[in-house]
């Protein structure tokens, strides 16, 4: 609104309108296209009402440094989420990477190589977060296991490698699972239950000690309590379910990709709006 307001003042240059009416958003995962869905629809139900004069002149731009936007959907829901950003007049700049952000424009190599600058009135970024500083430490301290710059590496059990004792779940680890609350989520559960299942571990050990040390225990009790230690060492390996991806992408529209009975289901529209 500063923008728009500001805009609107008298006597401002042509040049400077363009630039205050331009909205820069950076990053094509489900954050940044839903903003940008999301400001389409505060422009043209709200905006074109109080300020008619501009409201044509507002431009809206979504930057992503990868081939595509929506990674995580199929490639139908993304060429419907591309054709319906067109029809809204949302531009799309893929393969397209910032390399320097000042005070009044993104500066940034398209797909070509070239540089192209992109004058803004807002900037929005949306691609996401950098390690945080314990993050970077322990990937310091454990050194030679640990060489992935997206973050902490884990085996099949969450178990950070290169470190003995230490699990690591979200966004911290470089994973080829999306950084999404619905996987952070499921290894949350995951490890809560492998935390449970090393404290028995260690509860049938310390019995299984005990009743070794006992003159009157016998084979058969030895025998089903070694069992027990052994089922209780038998960690499984996380598996991620994928529960669907939902995606709102403006005027009214959703995209959502649902698993049903070991298949996957696409959908796109006022109806997957509605869902």
């Amino acid at each position: 609104m500063d923008c728009i307001e500001s805009a609107n003042f008298a006597g401002q240059t042509q040049e400077e309108i363009d630039r205050l009416l331009s909205f820069v958003v950076v990053g094509g995962g489900p954050t940044g296209v839903e903003y940008a869905g999301e400001l389409h629809d505060f422009l043209k139900d709200d905006l074109v009402n109080w300020y008619p004069e501009l409201a044509d002149r507002i431009k809206v731009t979504l930057i992503e440094a990868m081939p595509k936007v929506l990674p995580m959907f199929s490639d139908k829901l993304i060429d419907y989420t591309m054709s319906t950003f067109a029809e809204n007049k949302i531009d799309i700049a893929t393969k397209t990477m910032v390399k320097k952000v000042e005070a009044k424009k993104l500066i940034a190599m398209n797909a070509n190589k070239e540089e192209v600058e992109y004058p803004f009135g807002l900037l929005v970024w949306a691609t996401g977060n950098t390690m945080r500083p314990v993050t970077k430490d322990l990937i310091g301290k454990i050194g030679k296991a640990q060489d992935s710059r997206r973050g902490l590496l884990v085996d099949e059990h969450l178990r950070l490698l290169g470190a003995d004792g230490i699990f690591a779940v979200g966004d911290c680890t470089a994973t080829t699972y999306a950084p999404t609350a619905q996987v952070a989520a499921q290894q949350g559960t995951y490890l809560a239950k492998v935390f449970a299942q090393l404290a028995k571990k260690e509860k049938l050990v310390q019995k299984l000690d005990t009743a070794k040390r006992a003159p009157d225990a016998s084979e058969a009790q030895l025998d089903t309590l070694a069992s027990q230690v052994i089922r209780a060492a038998d960690i499984k390996p996380f598996s991620y379910s994928h529960q669907g991806a939902l995606a709102y992408i403006g005027s009214d529209k959703a995209i959502a990709e649902l698993p049903i009975f070991n298949t996957s289901i696409a959908s796109g529209g006022l109806a997957t709006f509605y869902l």
